[in-house]
């Protein structure tokens, strides 16, 4: 191995770019909920894919370490990211006192969001991950304004 790289497979520059990016995108995603004041926020959503891209670029990386590329060792250590995360999503939700009103089930979901996006950055499946943060942006954001109008017009109060 060299200075070029950090493992025998993935250049530097890859390594730095696939959880660069990751790290972007949960800043992204999270900043939302950090404006919004919600539990989770910026440096949360960040952490978490930055998180998820490394152990997918790990898995990657020792699937491949004795020649042969072993995709089923990759496809568990994803299935363990997505069913482990929800225990970090499900810190958010909050049940009021009365039990009739859940709070935070959107920051739960975006936090699982933000793990796939870092699982797609540590696979280095950048327009999926482009293309998914865009519309994640979007329900984040347009997704409120919706649930307002569609409220005010069949007369219920809403919250997500």
């Amino acid at each position: 191995m060299n200075f070029t790289t950090l493992s025998p497979a993935i250049p530097l520059l890859e390594i730095l770019l696939r959880l660069g990016v990751a790290t972007v995108i949960g800043c992204a995603l999270g900043l939302n909920r950090e404006i919004r004041g919600k539990p989770a926020g910026m440096r949360t959503h960040a952490l978490v894919a930055l998180g998820t891209a490394l152990v997918t670029l790990t898995g990657m990386v020792l699937a491949g370490q004795d020649g042969e590329f072993d995709s089923n060792s990759v496809s568990r250590v994803i299935q363990g990211v997505v069913a482990g995360i929800g225990f970090l999503g499900g810190g958010t939700i909050l049940k009021s006192e009365t039990g009739d009103q859940i709070s935070g089930l959107t920051t739960a979901a975006s936090l699982w969001v933000v793990a796939c996006l870092g699982i797609a950055c540590g696979a280095g499946l950048w327009l999926m991950a482009v293309i998914a943060l865009g519309l994640a942006l979007f329900v984040l954001i347009a997704g409120e304004a919706v649930e307002r109008v569609l409220h005010r017009l069949i007369g219920t109060q809403g919250g997500g």
